[in-house]
């Protein structure tokens, strides 16, 4: 592990998580171009923690709405709308979870199968740049989220475990398609995302612990959450930008530009 590589790898989860481009793919291109494989669990535990720290950070006013809102309305009977509406939020972020958790539960091992597959990743950005392309074509529209609509969408967020397949971008689009407002299903796909940025996570501590780290080595890996922290900051203030001025295809094109450089390299 030396410094260069956890800095690059960190810039690489912080922007890829939530820039609709897919963290897995690039993080499994990056780190076979850069061979750098030997403490993968460890630092894909400690890059996940820096980019929820973000996402928590980005969103720390919905995020302590949500967290009051089921206190407020359930049992003190506090009915104002924007309560109300964050208490829906926090059912809709449970039910957008399961299909995700319920994959990544049972089919962990198959899963873990794929990151070693470039081929695979490659396919998949390739679809992945398909769709931020084709979400230039879907109407405007100023619907919220509702219970079947975050089932939906979190079934987007499930096929995202595939590296190649961005999580962001498949619930983002899946909810413009959907007829959700696409800065409010930016924020929701944001949201959606603490719960399965923190699952990855802990499905991964087991392993860590096993692990025998070095004082030198943790140092590497808190800087690569240090540098995934900020840059996944970024990542989410440009994104929701982008969402604002309807141009998510921009990402499309960089996917394809990726998939042709991938597709030399691995087929020279």
């Amino acid at each position: 592990m030396d410094i260069i590589s956890v800095i690059i790898l960190g810039l690489v989860q912080g922007l890829t998580e939530f820039l609709p481009i897919s963290s897995s793919g690039h993080l499994v291109l990056a780190a076979d171009l850069l061979h750098f494989k030997e403490e993968g669990v460890a630092f894909e535990v400690f890059v996940h923690l820096g980019t929820l720290f973000s996402v928590l950070l980005a969103f720390r006013s919905d995020i302590l709405k949500m967290i009051i809102a089921p206190y407020q309305v359930w049992i003190k009977g506090n009915r104002e709308e924007e309560l109300v509406r964050h208490s829906r939020w926090d059912i809709y972020v449970i039910i957008g979870t399961i299909p995700a958790a319920v994959i990544g539960l049972l089919f962990k091992t198959e899963i873990e199968a794929f990151f070693s597959n470039v081929l695979l990743v490659i396919i998949m950005l390739l679809i992945t740049g398909t769709f931020m392309i084709l979400s230039r074509f879907l109407k405007e529209s100023e619907g919220d989220v509702s219970y079947l609509k975050s089932f939906i969408i979190g079934c987007a967020q499930a096929l995202a475990i595939l590296p190649g397949i961005s999580r962001s971008g498949s619930t983002i689009v899946s909810g413009m398609a959907l007829g959700v407002d696409r800065t409010e299903a930016a924020r929701f796909s944001f949201i959606l995302s603490i719960p399965a940025i923190l699952g990855a996570s802990v499905i991964k501590i087991r392993d860590l612990l096993e692990t025998q780290l070095l004082a030198s080595e943790l140092m590497y890996l808190l800087l690569g959450a240090l540098v995934a922290f900020g840059s996944g900051y970024l990542a989410i203030i440009w994104l929701l930008d982008i969402v604002r001025k309807g141009k998510l295809e921009w990402f499309g094109y960089y996917c394809y530009f990726v998939v042709l450089i991938m597709s030399i390299w691995y087929f020279n």
